[in-house]
């Protein structure tokens, strides 16, 4: 995205680079997303999708290259304590739910906000409740994980990311565990929170859902990003010929 849409990107990326012993995974990635948008990353497996957003977060250094987060400058943040702020500000929802099983569906929401920021553990409850509400889990809040679903784990897992109050959330294949019935369930509260302007990062495979919710999807084929642009352009007129056989594969 060259213009700036009146102000500075949320999140921008130079030139960044990430190796992992002699195998280059990342070689050279830039890429912006504005406050408000929505960003999907598409590409084969292995082609560095999820390590750049593990590098937006702080969970993994990079070798070369910047990473402006708001007015966070994520490659110089190198202790745990330096990362609270930025991780406060850029929640991530994994493949795995990462729940903790012996905690109720309240108590894996609010202990974050009352642990790690201090917050008043009433105002959270209440916070953590409507935000049961908002991803259709209301009533769910004594149960413990191991007797929900899949679906309504990682729809868990995603309301334990806003109670964080984030300005940024990433999603790393959030449905790629899930059985087909329960992807919709968990990609419709992701629908709802872009369009009430949560910016979101999103590694997908769900090609029909990048197509619909988001503003730029970027192409990354081995550590490279090929080719970006709006769905439309991506999808129906893709001109990189690796990315016309992914589509060709996927769709």
């Amino acid at each position: 995205m060259t213009d700036h849409q009146q102000s500075a990107p949320l999140i921008e990326m130079r030139d960044v680079h990430k190796s992992f012993g002699s195998t280059a995974v990342l070689k050279g990635v830039s890429l912006s997303v504005r406050d408000g948008g929505v960003v999907c990353i598409i590409g084969p497996s292995g082609s560095g999708k999820s390590t750049i957003l593990r590098c937006i977060n702080g969970l993994m250094t990079i070798d070369k290259g910047t990473i402006r987060v708001g007015s966070f400058a994520v490659e110089t943040l190198k202790s745990d304590k330096q990362l609270v702020p930025l991780r406060h500000q850029v929640a991530m929802v994994f493949q795995q739910y990462n729940l903790f099983p012996h905690r109720t569906v309240l108590q894996n929401l609010t202990m974050a906000p009352v642990q790690v920021l201090g917050e008043n553990p009433a105002a959270v409850r209440e916070r953590a409740l409507a935000l049961l509400a908002k991803v259709r889990l209301t009533g769910k809040q004594h149960a413990y994980p191991g007797e929900l679903s899949g679906g309504q784990q990682q729809r868990v897992a995603i309301a334990r990311a806003l109670a964080m109050q984030p300005k940024v959330i990433l999603f790393d294949e959030v449905t790629a565990a899930l059985d087909p019935e329960m992807v919709s369930e968990v990609l419709n509260v992701i629908r709802d929170l872009a369009r009430e302007g949560m910016t979101c990062v999103l590694v997908t495979h769900e090609m029909r859902f990048a197509q619909e919710v988001a503003d730029e999807v970027f192409f990354t084929d081995r550590g490279v990003i090929v080719e970006h642009g709006p769905p439309a352009t991506i999808f129906q007129n893709p001109t990189d010929p690796r990315l016309k056989a992914f589509l060709d594969k996927v769709l």
